[in-house]
C-alpha cells in the first residue's frame, strides 16, 4: 500500500505514516543496508522485523534523497540518522508505522483505539488530565493523552521517565480532524516544553511532539 499520510512540519520537517500490508520481500527489494543495519535486523524476527523494514523504507522515502543514511540507534536505544542534522522518531501499531524527522528534537506514536486504555488510565493520567477526557466518548481523549506522553518520552530520549510524575500535558479541546496544543517534562534539573499535534485517521490516533525553542 502506498504512503497513507504525509504532512509537512513548518518551518521543516515531516510526518508520515504507512500502512504496511506489503511483506518483508518488498522492503528488503527497496532498501540497500549498511553492515550495523544487517547485524541489527538479523537478530529480529516476526513482526519486530517487518516493522524495522517499513520503519527504514519508510524513513527513507520522507527524506526524498536519492542515498539513504544508516539508521542507528545511541546508547539510549534512541535512533538517529548518520552525519545528519535531523531528529527522528518512530512509532507502531499493528500495521501502521509512523515517522517524524525535522530539525528540532521530535517524537510520535501511532495507536490503534482500544477499550483496554480506559481500564488502565490511572497509570498515566494525572487527576488534572482527567478534566481533559471526554466522559461520553473517552478513547479519543486518551490515547491523545497517551500519544502526547509517549512522544514526550521518545523525544526526551534518555528512558526513566514517570508517565505522572514527569510528563505533562496541557489543557485541550479533543477535535475529530486535528489540533495543536503544548506539553512538558519536568525531571531533576530537566525542563522542555513542546508543541503537540494529534490527528485522528481511520481506527488511529496519532500525535507527534517538537521541542520549542
Amino acid at each position: 500500500m502506498p504512503l497513507l499520510i504525509k504532512i509537512a512540519i513548518e518551518p521543516t520537517g515531516v510526518v508520515g505514516v504507512w500502512h504496511n500490508l506489503e511483506g518483508d520481500d518488498f522492503f528488503e527489494s527497496k532498501l540497500t543496508l549498511f553492515p550495523v543495519e544487517i547485524s541489527e535486523l538479523s537478530s529480529l524476527k516476526g513482526r519486530k522485523r517487518s516493522e524495522w523494514l517499513c520503519s527504514r523504507y519508510l524513513l527513507h522515502l520522507l527524506s526524498g534523497r536519492h542515498d539513504r543514511g544508516a539508521c542507528l540507534k545511541d546508547d539510549y536505544g534512541k535512533p538517529y540518522l548518520e552525519a545528519s542534522d535531523y531528529h527522528i522518531s518512530i512509532s507502531h501499531s499493528g500495521d501502521y508505522t509512523a515517522i517524524v524527522a525535522g530539525p528540532s528534537v521530535v517524537g510520535v506514536d501511532i495507536q490503534v483505539m482500544v477499550e483496554k486504555i480506559v481500564r488502565i488510565q490511572s497509570k498515566f493520567v494525572s487527576a488534572l488530565e482527567r478534566k481533559y477526557v471526554d466522559l461520553k466518548n473517552p478513547l479519543p481523549s486518551l490515547h491523545t493523552i497517551w500519544g502526547a506522553k509517549e512522544a514526550m518520552y521518545k523525544a526526551y530520549g534518555k528512558k526513566e521517565l514517570d508517565f505522572l510524575k514527569h510528563i505533562f500535558v496541557g489543557p485541550f479541546l479533543y477535535h475529530i480532524d486535528s489540533f495543536k496544543w503544548v506539553g512538558e517534562v519536568k525531571k531533576a534539573g530537566f525542563y522542555e516544553k513542546y508543541d503537540l499535534f494529534c490527528h485522528k485517521i481511520d481506527q488511529f490516533i496519532l500525535v507527534y511532539a517538537i521541542q520549542q525553542p
